[in-house]
């Protein structure tokens, strides 16, 4: 088999692809991938059962109606002005995850402690955390944050995300990284 420089060219451009820093950007679906190193996590690359921010509002309340259809999935759909919650069946005190939709598009994502045995990875350990010390040893030290008797505030903005440690209540929103 004879090669030409055209074959060497895309063997080439195939290679230098693939190593590329948007192949290296993996997603990180929050109720399916392990992710262990906060370093490796940015809002850009998270979604929520095929979510992601930027999404038009009806690909994100098409992908929630089909929670609804998987039954076994025991997941509860719920629109209130611009959020669309998700609520588990089993016990639905209050959402567990949803999108915010402002000008068509997600622009939040939201998961809190209710989502915890759902998600996988490094947030299934934030979510589950019993201080906020526990939290900065998982994911690192806060950009800024306020702290006080009431709970905490943490915010990794170069990355997305914000975790509001409130007691027994944690939530973590993510928004486009700044």
């Amino acid at each position: 088999m004879q090669r030409t420089p055209y074959c060497f060219a895309v063997i080439v451009f195939i290679g230098l692809l693939s190593i590329s820093p948007v192949a290296l950007a993996e997603p990180y679906e929050l109720s399916e991938h392990d992710v262990t190193d906060p370093k490796a996590i940015s809002s850009s690359t998270v979604s929520l059962f095929g979510v992601k921010l930027g999404d038009p509002e009806g690909k994100a309340a098409e992908a929630f109606e089909t929670l609804v259809t998987k039954k076994t999935l025991g997941i509860k759909v719920e629109q209130e002005a611009t959020f669309i919650f998700l609520l588990d069946q089993r016990k639905p005190t209050g959402p567990m995850a949803g999108i915010r939709v402002q000008d068509g598009k997600v622009d939040l994502l939201f998961i809190n402690n209710r989502f915890a045995y759902r998600t996988r990875g490094i947030f299934r350990n934030v979510l589950n955390s019993e201080s906020p010390d526990d939290i900065r040893k998982l994911l690192g030290k806060e950009e800024y944050g306020d702290e006080n008797v009431m709970g905490a505030v943490m915010a990794y903005d170069t990355q997305g995300f914000q975790v509001n440690y409130l007691g027994k209540d944690i939530n973590i929103e993510f928004t486009p990284p700044r």
